[in-house]
């Protein structure tokens, strides 16, 4: 955690002193900095751009290295070659921009990087926000689209670390149920007809009075669906915001993307790539 610290030297609104300060951050970085929780005055954590600041006000900016100016050096590289690279990505960071962020994302990550090397890039496929581990580009679009089209085929383990709350009640178990996203871009259960198969293998590694250490390993790949599985589980993620129940003492979301194995559809080769636990999974043990 890298802190910047700043004296309110005259009355000011957070935004434009903020700008007048961060010269090498454009007005979406800053955005990015107050809507990601990043600001603080005299300790207090601020999210309103237009906050009223006075005379020796003390602004604090707290963020991760991925914030640093030089990004390239703190980017965490499990593998690459000439048509793909694998990263580690952290939690609370993006894969792909959206409306509300552009530039604090994995992909701008990875493409600042690969300028240096007069590549470009392409994501193969994603990981929520909050969900932290394995990550793929392509270097062409060639790459992304083999990759992609054959995806289901390609890829022959997913595993994920995840801390639960509560006790699983078997040590290990397959949660089978059809999802759909209703209008609130919420996922949940229903019936065959309406929903696609989402299969999720668990086994119990580690748990204590409060929470439960799970090794799973997903069958197909549905948007949130480890996070639904758990929460209709009764046992949701711990720091699971969409889904469970805020707790202001967490800081993250407790589900890592430790190991994908798959196919690679030029050599035929099995790779496997894999990644540590988070030291915040260990310590709640």
């Amino acid at each position: 955690m890298k802190n910047n610290n700043f004296i309110v030297e005259t009355d000011d609104i957070l935004f434009s002193f903020l700008k007048s300060k961060l010269l090498n951050k454009s007005k979406n970085n800053i955005k990015a900095l107050l809507s990601n929780r990043h600001v603080y005055v005299n300790d207090c954590l601020i999210k309103n751009y237009n906050y009223n600041l006075k005379k020796g006000d003390l602004v604090s900016i707290k963020t991760t290295s991925f914030f640093d100016k030089d990004i390239n050096k703190n980017i965490k590289i499990i593998y690459e070659d000439d048509n793909i690279i694998v990263v580690d990505k952290p939690s609370k960071i993006l894969s792909i921009s959206t409306n509300k962020e552009k530039n604090i994302t994995m992909y701008h990550i990875v493409s600042n990087y690969l300028k240096n090397k007069n590549n470009k890039v392409f994501i193969i496929h994603r990981l929520d926000k909050d969900t932290s581990g394995i990550l793929m580009f392509a270097k062409n679009e060639k790459i992304k689209n083999l990759f992609q089209k054959n995806w289901n085929n390609i890829v022959i383990n997913r595993c994920y670390y995840a801390v639960v709350k509560g006790k699983m009640k078997n040590k290990s178990g397959v949660i089978k149920s059809y999802l759909i996203e209703d209008k609130n871009y919420m996922v949940h259960s229903t019936n065959k007809k309406l929903g696609k198969i989402a299969i999720t293998m668990y086994s119990v590694l580690k748990n204590n009075d409060r929470y439960s250490l799970l090794d799973i390993n997903i069958k197909t790949g549905r948007k949130n669906q480890i996070r639904v599985h758990m929460k209709e589980n009764n046992t949701p993620i711990l720091g699971d915001t969409k889904y469970s129940v805020k707790d202001k003492n967490i800081k993250r979301m407790y589900l890592h993307a430790y190991k994908l194995e798959i196919i690679d559809p030029i050599t035929n080769k099995i790779i496997n790539f894999k990644t540590d636990m988070p030291n915040e999974f260990k310590t709640l043990f």
